[in-house]
């Protein structure tokens, strides 16, 4: 069940946008949507072991939960744009610990990295915060200018696609260039 879950919420997050454009004029469209939503989420924390993952799961859940409650159908919109947002701050504050976030997940793969990986990775980790910044502003001007077809086409193919070429990018300079 919990590997069924996790798929699940992967899955539902990422083709989010679509659900949320095409099911929002629907009868009850959003209230589905955000009912759904927020069971995932909660599904996450009951079964994530680490305290810090259980209260974000429990945050974004609490995010739909509002969001069915007060019956504010527009607020769903700005699901990608708050995880933009919490994205930045993982990744943000992981520059200020001794490891960046990228460095820890790179020391999986090679404990006795070099001290040229570890700047390297620190500019990388610092490269996606950007990426999270424009990301979540381009998604949130569309909001702004009630642009929601395009809203859907970002944040539900063309944001994915930029991620896939910011990782391949950067998957290839390392192998390629650096040689880590």
């Amino acid at each position: 069940m919990k590997i069924f879950a996790a798929v699940l919420l992967g899955i539902a997050s990422v083709i989010y946008p679509f659900l949320w454009y095409f099911g929002r004029n629907a009868d009850g469209g959003f209230l589905w949507l955000a009912i759904f939503m927020a069971s995932l989420w909660v599904m996450r924390a009951v079964f994530k072991k680490e305290k810090s993952h259980k209260i974000f799961s429990f945050f974004i859940a609490l995010f739909f939960i509002v969001l069915f409650i007060f019956r504010q159908p527009e607020i769903m919109y700005w699901y990608p744009v708050l995880m933009n947002g919490i994205m930045l701050i993982i990744f943000g504050i992981s520059l200020f610990s001794k490891q960046s976030l990228i460095e820890r997940i790179a020391r999986l793969q090679n404990p006795d990295l070099p001290e040229k990986g570890v700047v390297y990775t620190r500019k990388i980790t610092q490269i996606w915060c950007g990426f999270f910044i424009i990301n979540g502003m381009i998604a949130a001007l569309l909001i702004i200018f009630k642009q929601f077809e395009l809203w859907a086409i970002y944040t539900g193919i063309i944001s994915y696609i930029i991620m896939g070429l910011l990782l391949g990018g950067e998957w290839l300079y390392r192998k390629k260039v650096l040689k880590l």
